[in-house]
């Protein structure tokens, strides 16, 4: 029996993939003081002596790890690119650190990406700027969805005025929800890259847009791509696309776009290389 092509390059493609994690530094966990919170993360470390650039990486609301995997193949995916390209990823686990599990249906959240996240993302750039192997000029920013909403509040300029330089050197968004900050008036203090779906329908890449576009020529550089058939998680490997049956706010559908994908695994290399 012969098999169809694409189930030829899907098979071709897992087992790439899995001699490529095979060849790579397991996550090492990492505790991390903030204040009253110890801060669980996960840190993906190149192996050599540095100095390294860093990549701070925010888990979405479905949260960072499983029951048998502290992270997901999603981010483990991102973080093996990245260690090829000599960087450092740590992941803060916002969820678990609050022994909370995923948040993506909890119409009351006790963590909110305005203030908690971004709390958490201030403690672990801290934490790498007192780390010998970390080039401190060079931490990054990378999100998703929930994760890609702190990072927009960690980037705006407001939030600068009392910590030290230097500052962060870029930041990625993947598909976040826009809606407030659109309202609110966004601009960012780094260059930040915004990448969502045309077809977003969890999140709304309409106010991403006018996000984006309103922060011109008030802001450090922003740009955004929008993939003109992809929806919500496009760059997960291997998710047929679905419709979630949760609740408001998530309920919408997800799947990989394999050419959105690629494109974005392409801009986001270039983009944390400037």
């Amino acid at each position: 029996m012969r098999l169809p092509s694409i189930v030829i390059a899907a098979a071709f493609i897992a087992g790439t993939w899995s001699a490529r994690a095979a060849q790579l530094p397991l996550p090492q966990p990492i505790e991390i003081p903030a204040g009253a919170t110890v801060l669980h993360a996960q840190l993906f470390k190149p192996i050599g002596v540095g100095p390294f650039p860093a990549v701070i990486a925010l888990h979405g609301c479905g949260g960072l790890g499983g029951r048998s995997e502290p992270v997901l193949v999603r981010y483990r995916d991102w973080a093996e690119q990245l260690l090829e390209e000599g960087k450092a990823v740590l992941f803060p686990d916002s969820y678990g650190s609050r022994e909370l599990g995923p948040q993506c249906h909890v119409k009351i959240r006790r963590i909110t990406a305005r203030r908690e996240r971004v709390a958490d993302i201030l403690a672990a750039r801290q934490w790498l700027m007192q780390q010998s192997w970390v080039a401190h000029n060079r931490i990054s920013l990378l999100g998703w969805a929930n994760g890609a909403n702190a990072l927009l509040w960690a980037v705006r300029p407001q939030l600068w005025l009392h910590h030290a330089e230097p500052d962060f050197r870029s930041a990625v968004a993947f598909y976040p929800d826009c809606r407030l900050s659109s309202r609110l008036g966004w601009s960012a203090r780094v260059p930040t890259l915004v990448l969502i779906g045309a077809n977003d329908d969890v999140s709304s890449p309409p106010a991403c847009r006018q996000m984006v576009e309103g922060a011109h020529g008030r802001s450090a550089l922003t740009r955004i791509v929008v993939y003109p058939r992809a929806y919500h998680d496009f760059d997960r490997p291997n998710l047929p696309l679905e419709n979630t049956d949760g609740g408001d706010p998530e309920k919408g559908h997800v799947g990989t776009d394999a050419e959105a994908r690629a494109d974005s695994q392409r801009r986001v290399a270039e983009w944390l290389a400037r």
